[in-house]
């Protein structure tokens, strides 16, 4: 699987679970730890958390593919899944505000997700 796939299918998953203000951000050329950077948030703990889980199940059982770590599981205010070249940021929105990697990679390109993944426009119509 091409990495630019694994982000987009990590968005699928995370808009599964109704994860909102979703980002997937090209950092190829602006850092040597990833290739892509998913940003979601989750309204409470437990959103998060169940965001988390679904691009974790999802990309285990249908694509054999395993994290190389997750941290904050337990909290649920930040989760990070690190792929090696996808890194998925799951917040509670306070918490993203005050961390602010939308601003700290402004210089990232941002890759187009899918609209049949976006849960809140299936919702709209």
């Amino acid at each position: 699987m091409h990495t630019k796939e694994r982000a987009l299918l990590c968005a699928a998953y995370a808009l599964e679970k109704k994860a909102t203000n979703v980002r997937l951000l090209d950092v190829r050329g602006l850092s040597s730890l990833t290739d892509y950077l998913l940003i979601a948030s989750g309204r409470s703990d437990r959103q998060v958390q169940a965001v988390a889980e679904s691009v974790h199940l999802g990309l285990k059982k249908e694509h054999a593919t395993l994290p190389l770590g997750i941290e904050g599981t337990q909290e649920g205010r930040w989760i990070l899944i690190d792929y090696g070249d996808v890194m998925v940021h799951v917040f509670q929105e306070p918490v993203r505000e005050f961390y602010d990697l939308d601003g700290l990679w402004s210089e990232a390109a941002e890759v187009a997700i899918p609209e049949e993944y976006h849960w809140e426009k299936k919702v709209a119509r």
